[in-house]
């Protein structure tokens, strides 16, 4: 062959390769691309709290108009949510889980292929919604109705966010499926329920969370989108609807997020913990359990969103000590992963700092939680900056924290090269630091009344701003360190690693350090037998 034709052919080869990631039913590479995916709507939404931050620098700025902001504060907690946090651990799950029960993919490629893409026409119908007459909604994450009806809302955006919204839902919807019956059927001989790995575990328990709850937000967006568009009366007051239908359902899904959001993250914090204190996890089973329970106390805790709606006190008072009670299989997990410290060899890598910083950020989500579950507190600071804190302690303090002990932890096997420890302390310092600085006011702020979701406020609360905004570029410079070490790493950096590339076998020995790094494409060459 001539050295034209050999450099044709591997030419085409290249392309081919790079083609085939559109068509791919590799769990792999599907996993890949959801992280990918969730990288670059990060970068979206952390741009779009940028300019939220900007905006309240110092009251009535003017840097945007209050409809802009609106859009902002809608679309990034609708980003945030729907397309970066679940995105991420549907990602980091595609990969893992069937490395760790010692499957070659999940049980069904090609619909898991489909949930990936399904998130295309989504993301098209988020961003074209900016375009349109009227713009982007301006409702807030949560679209209550009777705002987000035509006649207080018009123009084709809000249709656009319901129906993007609904096919992210559906996307999640399949994937769980698929999640459940890996799990159940493609277990390696041996590997017994009690024997799976806490990461399986909380995502078994997370996909059967988001199987039960996405298609109730998925009724209550399209009544709403029905009632929009077709003039029917399922939330419309005047047509014998009622709007507390809407958040009712809306908030039986959206309650339980927030577990969909942290489940994959406590399973993470679990191995970085074990690993790096090289020691067993402590407390095995009662961590199991410690899931099981969050996984069926979530289902009952919805209305402590709703205690200002005029619920019956009965139901204030069930909801409110339900939203305690789920406080203890959580305080069993923070009670494990410190004992599981206790007494070890500690080696303070990436992982481990951003899993010790975790435990420190959700406690602080985790108490503030308590305090809103007390009906009186809820009374005085709903609709507060104090909601916003707790809700940022839990989900960046938590999720964001934990995908980053994660991505850190498992970068290695992912592609056979470690990220700098010197940049990940950084990371670290810089986003742990950022946090607290940008969120840890709003308690402040909260308690003395500003408002949430309001472009501008009184001037008293200005110097408590200008510092939460001052917190919020250094969780900024954090994130782009971040993202500049995974692409100098993922295709500048050369060399191979071991199966085993922390050296932590002889304390998780779990099959995913027992494969090469990056994995082969079908996972194990003969399917391991779990002694």
């Amino acid at each position: 062959m001539s050295e034209a034709a050999a450099a044709a052919t591997a030419y085409k080869s290249s392309w081919l390769n790079k083609l085939d990631w559109f068509v791919t039913g590799d769990h792999k590479k599907i996993g890949i691309m959801y992280l990918w995916f969730a990288i670059v709507m990060a970068i979206v939404g952390g741009g779009f709290a940028g300019v939220i931050r900007a905006q309240l620098t110092k009251p009535d700025s003017g840097l945007v108009t209050p409809e802009f902001y609106n859009q902002m504060v809608s679309m990034h907690a609708t980003l945030m949510i729907f397309f970066v946090i679940i995105p991420a651990w549907t990602g980091l799950g595609n990969y893992f889980v069937p490395l760790l029960i010692g499957a070659r993919d999940m049980a069904f490629p090609r619909l898991n292929a489909f949930a990936f893409w399904l998130a295309v026409p989504a993301t098209a119908l988020m961003f074209g919604s900016f375009f349109v007459v009227g713009g982007a909604i301006q409702t807030g994450w949560t679209a209550y109705p009777p705002l987000s009806l035509a006649a207080f809302s018009a123009g084709p955006g809000v249709d656009m966010w319901l129906m993007g919204i609904i096919f992210i839902g559906l996307s999640s919807i399949l994937g769980a499926i698929n999640f459940i019956v890996t799990v159940a059927n493609l277990r390696a001989p041996g590997l017994r329920w009690f024997k799976m790995p806490l990461f399986v575990w909380a995502w078994f328990i997370n996909a059967t969370l988001i199987l039960v709850a996405t298609p109730v937000l998925s009724s209550a967006l399209a009544m709403l989108l029905a009632d929009r568009v077709f003039g029917t009366s399922f939330l419309t007051v005047a047509k014998g609807g009622d709007p507390l239908l809407y958040q009712h359902l809306f908030w039986f899904y959206s309650h339980p997020a927030v577990y969909i959001m942290v489940l994959p993250g406590f399973g993470v914090i679990s191995h970085v913990l074990a690993s790096f204190a090289e020691k067993k996890i402590f407390g095995y089973k009662g961590m199991v359990f410690a899931i099981m329970l969050i996984g069926i106390i979530g289902y009952m805790v919805w209305a402590h969103h709703m205690f200002v709606a005029g619920i019956p006190p009965s139901l204030q008072i069930f909801f409110s000590y339900m939203s305690m009670v789920i406080a203890v299989p959580t305080g069993i997990k923070i009670f494990s992963w410190l004992a599981t410290i206790w007494g070890g060899s500690i080696r303070f890598t990436t992982p481990m700092k951003f899993g010790l910083g975790f435990i420190f950020l959700f406690v602080i989500g985790g108490m503030s939680g308590i305090l809103l579950a007390n009906v009186p507190v809820d009374y005085q600071v709903t609709d507060t900056y104090f909601v916003v804190a707790h809700f940022h302690y839990v989900l960046v303090g938590g999720s964001i924290m934990s995908m980053f002990a994660g991505m850190y932890y498992w970068f290695p096997k992912m592609s056979g090269r470690f990220l700098s420890e010197k940049l990940g302390t950084w990371v670290f310092w810089l986003f742990f630091v950022g946090m607290n600085v940008t969120f840890f006011p709003m308690h402040i702020m909260g308690i003395q009344g500003m408002a949430r979701r309001v472009f501008t406020y009184r001037p008293e609360f200005q110097s408590l701003n200008e510092l939460s905004s001052a917190g919020y570029l250094l969780m900024l410079a954090a994130g782009l360190i971040f993202v500049f070490d995974v692409l100098k790493t993922a295709f500048f950096k050369k060399g191979t690693l071991p199966a085993d590339p922390w050296q932590i076998n002889h304390v998780q020995n779990t099959l995913d350090w027992k494969v090469s790094s990056p994995p082969p494409e079908y996972n194990f060459l003969k399917i391991p037998t779990i002694e």
